[in-house]
């Protein structure tokens, strides 16, 4: 089942737009308020939010200063002003109407500040930035509206098999990071130990965010198909570069789904489905909601999706839906909705690996036998103990959740190894 779906609303809605910027105020270099240059610099911290931790990085500068949120594609939104006064600083940032606030004082080479928007108050712990070191070569690929970027991760070996990886549902980036639900690297534990491994993998964020943020500037414009032609792109570029021997897919939650529809369109040596649905989203999405609305709200649920499934939009949208079924999200809804996973799945050539852990909270195992079902052949492995972000979890829903935001943790020990023997075991 989909984080966004299970998660209605994020207090920061963070939108890419305009600003000027305003110029910072500070006291000078003599007095007992004398700015403490130890601010100027680039930090990053999380924002403890209701719904998750949410990762962000401050640029200080003396005249000005910016703000990133890498996990929703803001990236260096200018800040309206700055102000320094000895060991403290105090930020203003208008975003979108937004009025956002960071109060912070310098304390043992950290800041520890709160942020603010709207009235809601959350804390923050903002330590010196340290860059990530990028493993991987960047390639841009022809596709619908522009170029599409992906991060290609070479094989220990030349030349080799490829695996392209494909990430689930609403804003989860190439590394398995989620705006809602926080970063645990997921996806880039698997990219990086499957090339380690012998195995040159691609991934990539979907148009609409983080790299490919240009390729979907309106949410109404969105498609799940777009999706689907996108991996299909990618495929046969990779199909057509002699480097690799092969080319598999590797779909997470709803990557499932795209990359199985994709394995139909190419051809693929085989496809992988980690905690795939196997059932349509109409029917999962009404099995989590039946216990979370009241009946009139459910009652309303079944009705719009009624409605979208046979190609109907809905105007009239209750405010306690509207996360879910606002109109501008409705054309992709109603765009997946005609997709059975089970059914689809039937009809990929390919050899298929089915992945599903026993204490995903999301993605059930019914979902997995949905899925062998329509396709008896393929291959299902339940890995015990292995949650929805793929690490080792226990069934207790709070600390299962909190491993979504721990990218220390590793994956399952056993996900890496069986996805290596099954691509390397090509007929």
């Amino acid at each position: 089942m989909k984080k966004w779906l299970l998660i209605c609303c994020i207090i920061l809605l963070l939108a890419a737009c305009g600003q000027k910027e305003v110029t910072a105020q500070h006291q000078g270099s003599k007095g007992t308020n004398a700015m403490n240059e130890q601010f100027i610099g680039k930090w990053e911290g999380t924002i403890e939010t209701p719904n998750g931790p949410l990762p962000i990085i401050i640029d200080l500068k003396k005249e000005s200063g910016t703000l990133s949120v890498p996990a929703q594609g803001l990236s260096n939104f200018p800040f309206q002003s700055v102000t320094y006064t000895g060991d403290k600083v105090k930020v203003s940032i208008n975003l979108n109407g937004s009025a956002i606030a960071i109060n912070g004082t310098i304390k043992n080479e950290q800041i520890e500040a709160t942020f603010q928007q709207n009235g809601a108050k959350f804390p923050l712990i903002l330590k010196a930035y340290k860059k990530q070191p990028v493993t991987y070569d960047t390639l841009k690929i022809p596709v619908q509206n522009g170029n599409l970027t992906v991060a290609v991760e070479k094989a220990s070996t030349s030349p080799s098999p490829v695996a392209l990886i494909i990430a689930g549902s609403g804003p989860t980036d190439k590394d398995g990071n989620s705006a809602l639900a926080g970063k645990n690297n997921s996806l880039k534990m698997l990219a990086e130990g499957l090339a380690q491994q012998g195995i040159a993998t691609v991934r990539y964020d979907k148009r609409g965010l983080g790299d490919n943020q240009a390729l979907l500037t309106k949410e109404e414009d969105g498609t799940f198909d777009q999706y689907v032609d996108d991996a299909v792109q990618i495929i046969q570029t990779l199909m057509a570069d002699k480097a690799y021997t092969s080319v598999h897919v590797i779909g997470h939650s709803e990557g499932s789904l795209i990359g199985l529809l994709a394995a139909q369109k190419t051809g693929v040596a085989s496809f992988v489905s980690i905690a795939g649905a196997g059932r349509s989203l109409d029917e999962v999405l009404l099995e989590q909601l039946k216990g979370q609305l009241a009946p009139k709200l459910f009652n309303e649920s079944t009705n719009i999706l009624t409605a979208l499934k046979q190609g109907k939009q809905v105007k009239n949208i209750s405010p306690e839906l509207q996360a879910l079924f606002r109109p501008s999200v409705q054309p992709f809804l109603i765009s997946l909705l005609k997709y059975q996973p089970a059914n689809e799945l039937a009809k990929v050539k390919s050899r298929v690996l089915l992945v599903q852990g026993t204490t995903d909270l999301q993605v059930k195992e019914a979902d997995a036998e949905a899925l062998k079902k329509g396709k008896q052949e393929a291959k299902l492995l339940y890995l015990a103990g292995m949650n929805h972000v793929l690490k080792k979890a226990p069934a207790d829903r709070a600390k299962n959740l909190a491993t979504y935001a721990d990218p220390s943790l590793p994956l399952h020990e056993e996900l890496l190894p069986a996805i290596e023997q099954f691509i390397k075991n090509e007929k």
